[in-house]
């Protein structure tokens, strides 16, 4: 069941630091936790602050029409625990929250060792997850690829007049292509936004999985294609590369599929990069790189991830 706290009828607009600052001390005190000295560990499609007084890390979604993923994201949780999937786990209180027209939702915190994950390590959990029974009581909804590509295309203030119809226009084009797509693999749980960034390597050396806002039901290409997308812009390594697909046991380069894939992960990261552009030169820069990529489909990608 959901909790509202200050519950609000419209979406906001805006999603910066601020923002995201002014929801954790309202998200805290309504769970009666003191936000003084919180640290905000990424702002991206969510706001993600870890506490200092208490074990636990806040997550702030952008708006409430994203409340159904954020529940989701509880469930999806206690399923990995009860399954044996080594995975983040929710806090012991009643969530997710609605504050200031955002879904909040409380986890415990894990002991991180600043020790990067692998990708060896991704494709391991990757495996796991994709070869799990998914109960029926669990309800994944059905993956889709495309989500919210296309409202930040609408309502972005960034883009020219003539950037938001080539944007538009590539979105359609890939709704196109991928109806054709015929997927390989059987059908599974996915992580749905499955890179090294939402894996934690605790101190013990475990590696958990974190980040369920996106999971669902569908063809585990989705999950497998986002290394190999970050693989040809250059953010692994031959060997790293190597290493995943030996692990998982499938190189979807090798799937004549892939290049449909490839273009709609190019598509997302540069639309959900192009909602931060306000928070620093730095991002505003590189949505111009990847956006200028978007329109010659032969050009390298010299990306720097974010």
């Amino acid at each position: 069941m959901y909790n509202s706290w200050v519950a609000a009828e419209d979406a906001p607009t805006t999603f910066t630091q601020a923002d995201a600052t002014s929801t954790l001390v309202a998200a805290c005190s309504a769970i009666g936790v003191s936000d003084e000295g919180a640290t905000l560990i990424r702002l991206g499609e969510n706001a993600i602050f870890r506490l200092a007084d208490v074990p636990i890390v806040v997550r702030i979604a952008r708006s409430a029409a994203v409340l159904d993923d954020a529940a989701k994201e509880v469930a999806v949780a206690s399923w990995l625990r009860d399954i044996g999937i080594s995975a983040a786990e929710p806090a012991d209180r009643a969530q997710p929250i609605i504050v200031n027209g955002r879904p909040v939702t409380f986890w415990r915190l894990i002991d991180d060792s600043g020790v990067r994950p692998t990708s060896a390590d991704l494709a391991s959990l990757l495996r796991q997850l994709h070869e799990a029974r998914v109960p029926p009581e669990l309800k994944l909804p059905p993956f889709d690829i495309f989500d919210r590509v296309s409202g930040r295309i609408a309502n972005a203030q960034v883009l020219t007049p003539s950037e938001r119809a080539f944007l538009t226009k590539r979105l359609e084009h890939l709704r196109g292509r991928y109806r054709s797509v015929q997927f390989t693999l059987p059908p599974s749980a996915l992580h749905g936004d499955a890179h090294q960034g939402n894996l934690i390597r605790r101190i013990d050396g475990q590696v958990l999985l974190i980040d369920f806002e996106r999971f669902a039901f569908g063809p585990p290409e989705s999950d497998l294609a986002v290394t190999a997308t970050e693989y040809l812009i250059g953010w692994h390594t031959d060997i790293a590369y190597a290493s995943f697909c030996d692990t998982y046991g499938f190189d979807i380069t090798k799937w004549d599929g892939f290049p449909v894939i490839r273009a709609i992960n190019e598509l997302k990261m540069t639309t959900w990069l192009m909602q931060n552009v306000a928070e620093s030169e730095q991002v505003a820069d590189e949505f111009r790189t990847r956006l200028a990529s978007l329109q010659d489909d032969d050009a390298p990608r010299h990306w720097q991830p974010f």
